[in-house]
């Protein structure tokens, strides 16, 4: 199984692609885990979305292809994703209906500061991908409040119970994706 690790932030020392990293050292051997960066996407524009699409986009919509699944972590801007996160679904999302997003299992994760580790940005993701068909994990999201205590000065996840409940999380993400997949 391959899954596709996506962040929601630019930072270099996000929270959020912090998870994505401790969630890819809670795989199991047999399950690949591949990044793909938002950063060089440009800005939607329908006058430059033709046939072949600028390498940014066009090694995400690849990537996306590639994978059986895709794990998004996205931190919480004035209560929503970012900026960059929604303009990398605007891009991968066309033609509409018929994308490479159509019937992807998805799992989202978030970090943040704060005391609610981006719930809000977790609800209006999940509606971005109801309107690309795009299966998001039906078990309870994956909150990381207080992002800033959950991680040593190396990046990595220092907090046992956080990593106990991101591995839960993510078997059941993997039984779900394998499940759609027909190979369960």
């Amino acid at each position: 199984m391959q899954l596709l690790a996506l962040s929601g932030s630019l930072r270099k020392e996000s929270f959020n692609t912090k998870l994505l990293h401790a969630a890819g050292e809670c795989l199991p051997e047999d399950v690949r885990f591949v990044f793909a960066d938002c950063a060089g996407v440009p800005l939607y524009n329908s006058d430059i979305d033709k046939e072949i699409k600028p390498e940014p986009v066009a090694k995400i919509l690849q990537a996306i292809v590639d994978c059986d699944g895709i794990l998004i972590a996205t931190p919480e801007y004035n209560y929503s994703i970012p900026g960059v996160l929604k303009n990398t679904i605007d891009w991968v999302s066309r033609p509409a209906y018929k994308s490479v997003l159509v019937g992807k299992p998805t799992g989202i994760l978030s970090a943040a500061k704060g005391p609610v580790g981006g719930a809000q940005s977790q609800g209006h993701l999940r509606q971005v991908f109801s309107a690309t068909l795009t299966p998001v994990v039906p078990s309870p999201p994956f909150f990381l409040p207080m992002a800033q205590d959950k991680f040593g000065e190396d990046g990595r996840l220092i907090d046992d119970a956080v990593r106990h409940r991101l591995d839960r999380y993510l078997k059941d993400f993997i039984a779900w994706v394998t499940l759609l997949s027909g190979r369960g």
